[in-house]
This record gives C-alpha cells, structure tokens and sequence, in this order.
C-alpha cells in the first residue's frame, strides 16, 4: 500500500507539500499540486482519514439532520448539503429527527460522538434541548429551512440559511384577489415552526394589501403533512360559506388537498382555485398545472454548508441568517393562463423573524426553481 512518503518521491516534492496539497492547508504552485495529484492517482494512494484526524482534531466530516428526507424538498436540500460538502472535501452522516423533539436530541448526540466537525439541522418545532444540547458542547452548528430565536438563551445566537417565507405567500394572496376571489383559505403547516407562523404572516399581509378581511376559520393547520392537508381542507370546504381559492403551505398538504377536492369532485381552478407553497417535480404534470412558489433548495443546503465552514473558520464571528429568494411559477392551477416569465419574490421591508444580521447572498448558477417547504 502506497504511503504518503511514496507519493511525495514519486512527485518529487517533501511529505510536507503532499500533506499541503491533500489538506488544503497551505496554498501549492499549480503545476506543483498537479504532480502530486497525479502521483496520488498513480499509485493508488489513499490517505489514512483517522490518523489524520488523530492528529488535527478534525473529521472532515459533517452531520446533518433533517426530517423527512423522503420529502422532495428534503431530498434537494441533502444534495445540496452533499454536492458542497464534496466540494470542499467533507464526508456526510445523516439522520432523521422525525420532527420529534426527543429524538432530534439524540440523533445530534449521536452525530455529535462520531466526531462530526460540525452540523446542519433542520431543528423542530421545539428545539430546546437540542440548542442547550448544541450549547453544551460547543458543536459548530447551521440551522437550516426553520428559523431559531435563541436570542434570549444563555450564549452565542447560531447561524441559520433558509428562503423568504412570508413574502411568496403574501404573492399568492394578491395573485389570487387580482382574480377577483374574495374567500382564499389557507392550509397552514405545523404549529411552532418559523416557516409556518411566517406563511401565515405573508397570508395576512395579502390580505390586507387587497383589502380583505382576516377570518380566522379560513386558516386550518394542516400539520405539514399530506393527511392533514388532507384533513385541513376537507373542513374548510365542510364550512358554511367555503373558499373560492386555496393556498397550500407546502408541498405534502398540497397533495392532501388534491385528494379532498377529488374526493368531493370539486374541480381545479373550475370549482376552486388552487396556488401552493413548494414546487415539486411532477407539479407540472398535474391537470391542471400547480401554479406555485418554488425554493431553492439545492442552494439553500449549498449555502448552509458554506455557511459552516466559514464557522468552522473563525469560530468567534458574529452568528448570521442568509434568507433566499423563492420563484414565482405561473401555471394554470390558479385559474388563468400559464405566464412563461418567472421572478424571484424578495422580502418586504418588515420581518417577523428575529433581529439577526441577515444576508441575502448572490444567486448563483446552479440555483434551482423548484422545491418544497418544511
């Protein structure tokens, strides 16, 4: 088996300057670091991770947990996380929370005892003894898709990458009230979420930018799942006066909401329009197809792992929250023609998040235009 040592003879350069090229730790003249790359190639080097990480404390790994990774969006959001930690030579452990608080708890303790460098969370809707936990043991973390307001805990705020919520809803609201329906219901996702509490905010904002009233039993939590999306709508059409349009909060309850308007034979848009939170693969095979905000998932799971290795870094730097921009996608679902033209849907000047720094990071090119909300 070849050892650092053969490499470095092969190549003509010091152990040193191997160790420099495969670690990235110092910078190496091109043709330098082609040398040793191609010696490495040639005799089949491979380096010895757990002696290195003996040595430098590091794993050059990271752990992520997010639930529901069979949810599309969760599935682009872990390629995004896996493409970039690549890119920057990390491996990936991956566990899913179940959106269980408890059990969130013990996964990150146990990505935490396999010596992870740092973690990307997708945290629940109450993530306190997984902050404490974070805390406890100083583990550079992200928090990603659902925002944490832990401004008034003991230590450091923590970082945080997600898209705008609040503004794409509050697009659809008008959208829908520019087509003259004055009852737009909306399925909302589970309580105690930012993602949710921020789509209902961006609801209300429609609202009043249409001048329509906020009648709270046109807002039903669906849970963020295709069950209680499910549920959700069939007691909103189950009302005395149902709704003429609906806003599903994301992808799963918009599935929900299908199946209880086929159920009841209800048409879309003919009986009720229909506009979702979350672009999805197939969301344009439906008949019709589902006008929707999509996010950019790849990126926002690119960005996190950005985002934590900047942490890693300069671990004493000021935690900060990068919000992206989501896309309108005009379909048919809505109930009037298909508009080619898609734009990005940036936030208004008022948040409801809380008062962190917060960037919003150049789009880059691999940015997708679909995705789907937790």
């Amino acid at each position: 088996m070849a050892t650092m040592a053969d490499v470095a003879r092969h190549a003509g350069v010091s152990v040193a300057t191997v160790s420099h090229v495969l670690n990235d730790t110092r910078p190496v003249l091109p043709h330098t670091r082609q040398a040793v790359l191609d010696a490495v190639e040639q005799l089949g080097y491979t380096p010895n991770t757990l002696a290195r990480s003996l040595v430098t404390s590091r794993t050059r790994s990271i752990g992520l947990a997010v639930s529901a990774i069979s949810n599309p969006y969760f599935t682009e959001i872990l390629q995004g996380v896996e493409a970039s930690a690549l890119e920057h030579g990390y491996s990936l452990l991956i566990a899913d929370p179940h959106d269980d608080p408890a059990h969130e708890r013990k996964v990150v303790q146990l990505l935490h005892e396999r010596r992870v460098d740092g973690m990307v969370v997708a945290p629940s809707a109450d993530p306190g003894e997984l902050v404490a936990y974070l805390r406890r043991h100083a583990v550079p973390a992200v928090f990603l898709d659902r925002l944490v307001d832990t401004r008034a805990e003991d230590g450091p705020a923590f970082d945080q990458v997600c898209a705008e919520s609040a503004a794409p809803v509050t697009e659809l609201v008008t959208h829908l009230a520019g087509l003259g329906h004055r009852r737009i219901a909306l399925v909302a996702g589970l309580p105690g979420l930012s993602t949710t509490s921020e789509r209902i905010t961006g609801y209300r904002h429609g609202l009043a930018a249409a001048g329509l009233p906020y009648d709270e039993r046109l807002v039903v939590h669906g849970d963020s799942a295709a069950t209680g999306g499910e549920r959700a709508t069939a007691a909103l059409l189950s009302l005395a006066v149902p709704p003429t349009a609906l806003v599903t909060a994301n992808n799963a309850m918009t599935i929900g909401a299908l199946r209880a308007l086929r159920e009841r034979g209800l048409s879309v848009p003919g009986d009720i329009a229909l506009c979702c939170f979350d672009d999805f693969a197939w969301a344009d095979l439906f008949s019709p197809r589902l006008t929707a905000i999509a996010q950019p998932s790849k990126e926002i799971g690119a960005q996190a792992v950005r985002v934590l290795l900047d942490r890693l870094a300069a671990p004493e730097r000021p935690a900060r929250t990068l919000r992206l921009p989501c896309t309108f996608v005009h379909r048919s679902s809505c109930g009037c023609p298909e508009d080619p033209p898609q734009h990005p849907v940036h936030a208004p000047q008022h948040t409801e998040h809380p008062p962190q720094h917060t960037e919003h990071p150049p789009q880059h090119p691999e940015q997708p235009a679909k995705g789907t909300a937790s």
